[in-house]
C-alpha cells in the first residue's frame, strides 16, 4: 500500500464514522450527517489555505469532529468549567477513535500521537499546524455556521465570540477570513466585531 493509498483509505474510514451521524444538516435541500459534512468542509477549506498539507495535519483536519455526536454538551454542566471540561473529552475521543482507525491502517505510533496533539491543539501559537488546524476551523466557523448561530444569539454575544474567535487566528487566517463569502448581515456584523469600541 503506497502512503497515498493508505491516507485516502484513512480518511475514507474517518468519513464512514462520520456518516454515521444521526444528526443530519440540510445541504442543497437534502439532509446529510452533520459531522460527515463538517469533515468535508474543514478538508476543502484546508487545501484552500495550505498548499501542502502533511500527511499528519489532513488526517487531524478530517476527523476534527469524528463521532462528536457520542458526547453531547448536556452531560456536562451547563456554564463555563462545564463547557471546557466537554471540549477538552470530546478532543481526547477524536484522538482516540482517530488514533484507532489509523492503526488499523497500519500508521505507527509517532503519527498517531501527532495527530492527537494537533487535535488536543497543544502548543497553539508555537507551533504552525496547530495554528494552521485553529485557523481552518475558525474559517469554517464563520463561512458556514456564524449566520446559525446568529439565530440564537444576541449582538453583544456575538461580537464577543467573533472576537475570541479572531484572536485565536493567524495574521494569513484574519486575510482568508475576510476573503469569505458571507452574506451583508454577517460581514456587517463581522466588520462591527472588529472595529474599535
Amino acid at each position: 500500500m503506497t502512503a497515498l493509498t493508505r491516507l485516502n483509505a484513512t480518511l475514507s474510514a474517518f468519513d464512514e464514522a462520520n456518516l454515521q451521524d444521526p444528526n443530519t444538516e440540510l445541504v442543497d435541500g437534502k439532509p446529510v450527517a452533520k459531522e460527515w459534512i463538517y469533515a468535508q468542509r474543514m478538508n476543502a477549506q484546508l487545501h484552500k489555505f495550505c498548499d501542502t498539507p502533511s500527511e499528519a495535519l489532513q488526517l487531524a483536519t478530517r476527523s476534527q469532529h469524528i463521532c462528536r455526536w457520542k458526547i453531547p454538551r448536556t452531560d456536562y454542566p451547563m456554564d463555563r468549567s462545564g463547557y471546557k471540561k466537554w471540549r477538552l473529552d470530546l478532543a481526547q475521543m477524536h484522538g482516540d477513535i482517530a488514533g484507532e482507525i489509523m492503526a488499523a491502517h497500519g500508521y505507527d505510533e509517532s503519527i498517531i500521537t501527532r495527530v492527537k496533539d494537533l487535535l488536543l491543539k497543544r502548543s497553539l501559537k508555537r507551533d504552525e499546524e496547530v495554528q494552521v488546524l485553529e485557523d481552518v476551523i475558525c474559517l469554517v466557523f464563520i463561512e458556514f455556521y456564524l449566520e446559525d448561530f446568529a439565530s440564537k444569539h444576541d449582538e453583544a454575544k456575538l461580537i464577543d465570540i467573533i472576537r475570541k474567535t479572531w484572536n485565536k487566528m493567524s495574521a494569513k487566517g484574519h486575510e482568508a477570513a475576510l476573503q469569505l463569502p458571507l452574506s451583508q448581515a454577517m460581514l456587517s456584523l463581522v466588520t462591527k466585531a472588529l472595529s474599535p469600541d
